[in-house]
């Protein structure tokens, strides 16, 4: 039985980084940039205020205060988006606004609130200055945030919201990404029943796939569902063989010991199998290998069928895959220490990844767990925002006793 993080080395070891392909900017939020960006032009483009205000020269200011104003003659008024049709000579001024170009022979801005704006009709000629400004006050001066020829956003990183900006202000609708991997889904066993059907005596809804589906598209993934499989080796086969266009399969169910356990079967007639059992619990039954068709061979991750099992094993090994196809490089979340508030038992020598709601306070971690520990009990996991990790050799953790822990989303904090 393999330890987890030997499960996970194989399970990368044998996942590449996907293709590129080209996505309007909008479309590629948590994706890593597969070129590197680079400034064609200035950015500002030219001088501009950062105010609303009057562009002054500087020198007709010295000494100016609310006790001793300096009058300067108002010649003109730019927009944003407009250049001034007249120059700042000695004694005058042009009001402009916030982002328009600084006017030729200006040195400074004077904002509204530093004059007697407020209480001069709109248009007059003449305005007082009831303050001094310093050369460059409120100016951005051209390539102030980015400079052309710059590398402004460099290969590999990971594109967040306000990178979308950055290539919106460069005049770039499009951008060159590593892309999102497709995620096949199937469930397998009789005992499932599709959501939009009535639910039978014996039956249960086909809950893993959604559960699947809807990590798999949280992390990056775009999610294919193949459906439900029978406990028939040519059900599961004719199911797989509807993702083949897919980067990677994942099953849920069939991967444990009984008899109508099936998937590992596939694997072995119609591919590899890699490994088949981890130490961990919830989900020691996790199956990995590939599926073959002609000479395409997809790497299939079999999941265990109990819907916590399913979930938890997913975090541990499909997410990281995912991660990596995307040329992601950070696979495994940060793991801290917290205090325990309640018990956990570890009876088999497994180690534990126990549900848990994990808090801050006064500067400390604290975890409890979500109640029933059962691998069938979903709602536990839905309130969860972490799990506590007790490793194979602890036996039992107590109420204040240190214990490794990990957020499922660091802004759960």
């Amino acid at each position: 039985m393999l330890s987890v993080e030997e499960a996970l080395n194989k399970i990368l070891g044998y996942i590449s980084v996907l293709d590129v392909e080209i996505q309007p900017i909008l479309d590629c939020q948590g994706q890593v940039l597969a070129e590197d960006v680079r400034a064609d032009i200035n950015i500002p483009s030219q001088d501009n205020s950062s105010m609303d205000g009057f562009a002054v020269q500087a020198a007709d200011t010295a000494g100016a205060s609310r006790k001793s104003p300096r009058m300067l003659i108002v010649i003109d008024t730019v927009m944003a988006g407009d250049i001034a049709k007249t120059a700042v000579v000695p004694g005058s001024a042009i009001r402009i606004m916030t982002g328009a170009a600084i006017p030729q022979g200006a040195d400074a801005v004077i904002k509204f609130e530093d004059t007697d704006a407020a209480i001069r009709e709109k248009g007059a000629a003449e305005i007082a200055i009831l303050c001094e400004a310093k050369p460059g006050e409120y100016i951005r001066r051209t390539g102030e945030d980015i400079v052309k020829g710059s590398l402004v956003l460099p290969k590999n990183m990971v594109l967040k919201p306000a990178h979308a900006g950055i290539m919106a202000s460069l005049g770039r609708s499009k951008v060159a990404v590593v892309r999102r991997p497709r995620v096949a889904i199937l469930a397998t066993g009789n005992e499932l029943t599709d959501i939009n059907q009535p639910l039978a005596p014996g039956k249960l809804y086909n809950s893993n796939t959604y559960s699947v589906a809807a990590q798999a598209k949280y992390y990056g993934g775009v999610p294919l569902i193949l459906g439900i499989a029978l406990d028939r080796e040519d059900s599961i086969m004719e199911r797989l063989y509807r993702g083949l266009e897919a980067d990677i399969l994942i099953t849920t169910g069939g991967v444990s010991t009984g008899d109508y356990d099936l998937v590992r079967d596939v694997l072995m007639k119609r591919g590899e199998i890699n490994f088949w059992s981890v130490r961990m619990r919830p989900g020691k039954p996790v199956a990995f290998g590939s599926f073959t068709s002609g000479n395409r061979k997809i790497p299939l991750l079999g999941l265990p069928g109990n819907p916590v099992s399913t979930m938890i094993t997913f975090e541990l090994f499909a997410r990281p895959a995912i991660m990596k196809m995307m040329g992601k490089t950070q696979y495994t979340r940060p793991v801290f220490k917290a205090i325990l508030e309640d018990t956990i038992r570890n009876e088999d020598g497994r180690r534990v990844y126990a549900r848990a709601i994990l808090e801050k306070r006064a500067g400390r971690y604290y975890a409890r767990t979500t109640g029933s520990q059962s691998s069938g009990v979903l709602t536990s996991m839905s309130m969860a925002n972490g799990l506590v990790i007790v490793s194979e050799e602890i036996a039992l953790v107590k109420p204040g006793d240190k214990v490794n822990a990990m957020l499922f989303d660091w802004s759960s904090e």
